[in-house]
């Protein structure tokens, strides 16, 4: 049986319920992708162009916000990584190219999953491609509104 790791960034809160649920339901290991400078309400404001997180999206290409968690243990052991993540201007947060730049996950087959208000992942997959040289990335599936554990696995049973 192959070992899956679930990553995971949330701003809120609401990705971090959801990763772990997944997480839980297939009985993989959790990391939680911690920005060493934490957002504020007002970093998240996407009404306003000056905001933390507005600014980081404009340059997605260059800003690599710095993670404060430390860093995965032996990520060589996973043959699956779940990369889960709120929906940030139609895409992933530049935080998530700053995760999976920090290994070499050539071989290694990468999973998405997401959270979002109003979208999917658009252009997700495209936009971290280039963050993991030699590894696949497949878009995953959409977890908002899944609470139950037979749901996570139903969801995730898809891309073991």
């Amino acid at each position: 049986m192959s070992k899956v790791l679930v990553a995971y960034f949330s701003a809120t809160g609401t990705t971090g319920v959801a990763a772990t649920g997944l997480a839980k339901a297939i009985g993989a290991d959790t990391y939680e992708i911690v920005p060493e400078v934490p957002y504020t309400n007002d970093d998240l404001d996407w009404r306003n162009e000056q905001s933390r997180s507005s600014v980081e999206m404009k340059d997605k290409k260059n800003f690599r916000p710095a993670i404060g968690s430390a860093p995965v243990e032996n990520i060589q052991q996973y043959d699956k990584i779940f990369v889960a993540y709120p929906i940030w201007w139609y895409t992933s947060p530049s935080i998530i190219n700053t995760f999976l730049e920090s290994y070499d996950l050539s071989g290694k087959d990468i999973v998405l999953f997401a959270t979002s208000g109003s979208t999917g992942f658009c252009s997700s997959v495209e936009d971290l491609e280039g963050s993991a040289p030699g590894a696949h990335i497949t878009e995953g599936a959409m977890l908002n509104g899944i609470t139950s554990e037979d749901e996570f696995k139903k969801v995730a049973e898809k891309f073991l």
